[in-house]
């Protein structure tokens, strides 16, 4: 009996970052849907935001994330750029 209560207690952990990893994944797909965005838009995005960045700053593009975050007022572009360094004026040119 008490073998099987701490196989209970034990397994709630791994049931909760199960539900906590689906839930995610469902807001994203929400959030992709309420904004009507497809994957290849927010490709030419990424490398659009990407071009104008780049022209001041070194980015890490390994690095870098774009994601679509909703929540129940709003749905945001959020991009994480890493700054390996800041382009000099006389870089610029």
């Amino acid at each position: 009996m008490i073998k099987d209560i701490l196989t209970t207690i034990s397994s709630w952990g791994s049931a909760k970052k199960s539900r906590h990893s689906a839930k995610n994944r469902l807001q994203l797909v929400l959030a992709n849907d309420r904004a009507g965005v497809n994957p290849e838009l927010i490709e030419k995005m990424r490398q659009e935001i990407l071009e104008v960045v780049s022209r001041y700053l070194d980015i890490d593009v390994a690095e870098m994330d774009f994601s679509i975050q909703s929540s129940d007022r709003t749905t945001s572009l959020q991009a994480n750029l890493p700054i390996r360094k800041i382009k000099r004026t006389r870089e610029l040119k």
